[in-house]
């Protein structure tokens, strides 16, 4: 089988370019061989083209555009066919090429077989088979007994996990307690502190209103009086120092005679 590819050497559009570039290279990475047939330059390839296209897979204006691609006589696909199944790894499907063992489209072509055989059905059921046979090989007895000590495993574990819950939250409640309790004494001695400022305070204001306020006419008498008994006594006092003093003289004038 000859893989046909009908390319455009001198094709001015970038987009064609690109899509032929894009399968050829893609037949080379997979080691296809191919045959590249160029209807730039040659009008015997161009015509046989546009013939053998199958006329649902023209364009509209009838005219089908390279790159396109051959099996022999038949027609495999344009570029857009080839991304999808380049996409879908089935290429050589594509082609009507057989894969190559090992490949992903062979692995894949393997598994499909095996799903229509019924072979995995049958390996489903084998294993269902074994799994029945071996419950019951094994005694009712055995088999009670160890959903009994599942059970009562499970219980321990429920039970485990209350205890665990309860103790984190009687630790959570202990835990706000305290802080409630040092949040109050924190207020209390705010309070305290608060009403012995209030205290002081208030002797301040207390002192500084006897200190302002205005004398009474009895006290400014008391007082007066209490001058005048004072500078009295000072006189008195100065009085009978100068009499002292006088005294001395004549004392001192006697013994010079």
């Amino acid at each position: 089988m000859v893989i046909k590819v009908f390319l455009a050497s001198s094709s001015g559009s970038t987009a064609i370019k690109k899509k032929q570039q894009d399968v050829v290279g893609f037949l080379e990475a997979l080691k296809v061989e191919y045959t590249p047939l160029d209807i730039a330059c040659n009008e015997d390839n161009r015509m046989w083209m546009r013939e053998n296209v199958p006329s649902e897979k023209k364009p509209s204006n009838g005219i089908p555009l390279p790159p396109q691609i051959f099996n022999e006589e038949g027609y495999c696909g344009d570029y857009e066919t080839f991304f999808n199944a380049k996409e879908d790894n089935l290429v050589y499907s594509f082609l009507g090429l057989d894969p190559p063992p090992g490949s992903k489209e062979a692995l894949q072509a393997e598994k499909s077989a095996v799903k229509e055989n019924g072979t995995h059905v049958e390996e489903t059921s084998t294993e269902e088979n074994l799994d029945k046979s071996r419950s019951e090989e094994v005694p009712v007895e055995e088999r009670n007994g160890k959903a009994h000590r599942e059970g009562e495993e499970q219980d321990t574990i429920e039970e485990v996990e209350g205890e665990a819950t309860e103790d984190r939250a009687v630790g959570l409640e202990e835990a706000l307690a305290e802080g409630e309790e040092e949040e109050a004494v924190e207020e209390t001695e705010d309070a305290e502190a608060r009403a012995g400022e209030y205290e002081e305070e208030e002797e301040a204001d207390e002192d500084k209103e006897e200190d302002d306020q205005p004398v009474s006419e009895e006290e400014q008498d008391l007082h007066s009086e209490e001058e005048e008994e004072l500078r009295q006594l000072e006189e008195e006092d100065e009085a009978e120092a100068v009499e002292e003093e006088e005294e001395d003289d004549v004392d001192e004038t006697k013994e010079d005679e």
